[in-house]
């Protein structure tokens, strides 16, 4: 039952850190394009960014399958890159776990960013800043607590990944199969002490994580 659990919950700590680090790169991106460059485009593009909270994730799963599969030119260009496709792979799991949670680090990033004083940053770009000191040297301090709080929202979302994960990554034992998934299994299996086992340490590990964070932001 150790081994049982134990590769899935590695496996999902793995997917969950990458899609972690990929969305955050992506997301600290955009919620300072929202915050700073605030017009009808990137309000539509806020909300487009948002569809993974309210989409089902067999819907979102769909749309990626499509999106990565081979009759698409994406999907066509990483096939021709890695020499296959990455669907039904480790790496489509982090894919698909950092669409799920870019939306759950995009929001507070970008909220903190729009909390910051704008004299400050006028009186840093009166000083000769440019925008990149700006932004590395005035806004992601001044933010940090939105950013850290983001990261940890957005892992507790890949941690949990699931309808997307089982669409473009499948429930290989071994290669694909996270934690969520084997829990699926396992009930499925009617193997249901396995399934609570593993359901009280993926509850545990979130939580974990959520406290700590907690904790941290009120320092």
């Amino acid at each position: 039952m150790i081994e049982s659990i134990g590769i899935p919950l590695w496996l999902s700590l793995k997917v969950a850190g990458l899609a972690t680090i990929l969305s955050f790169l992506i997301g600290v991106v955009l919620a300072w394009i929202f915050a700073v460059f605030p017009n009808k485009l990137t309000r539509f593009l806020s909300l487009v960014i948002m569809l993974p909270l309210v989409l089902p994730p067999t819907v979102l799963g769909f749309y990626l399958l499509i999106l990565l599969g081979e009759g698409s030119w994406i999907g066509k260009v990483i096939e021709t890159i890695f020499g296959s496709t990455v669907l039904f792979t480790w790496q489509a799991a982090v894919i698909a776990a950092s669409i799920a949670s870019l939306p759950l680090i995009v929001r507070p990033i970008q909220t903190a960013f729009e909390s910051i004083d704008p004299y400050v940053l006028e009186a840093a770009q009166l000083d000769g800043a440019n925008r990149w000191q700006i932004f590395f040297g005035i806004m992601i301090p001044l933010s940090y607590k939105g950013i850290v709080g983001g990261v940890i929202l957005g892992f507790a979302r890949a941690m949990g990944e699931f309808g997307a994960t089982l669409m473009v990554a499948g429930n290989i034992p071994g290669k694909t199969q996270t934690l969520s998934i084997a829990i699926y299994d396992a009930v499925q299996a009617n193997r249901m002490m396995e399934a609570n086992m593993m359901v009280v340490v993926l509850s545990l590990t979130t939580i974990g994580i959520l406290l700590v964070t907690t904790k941290f932001l009120k320092q």
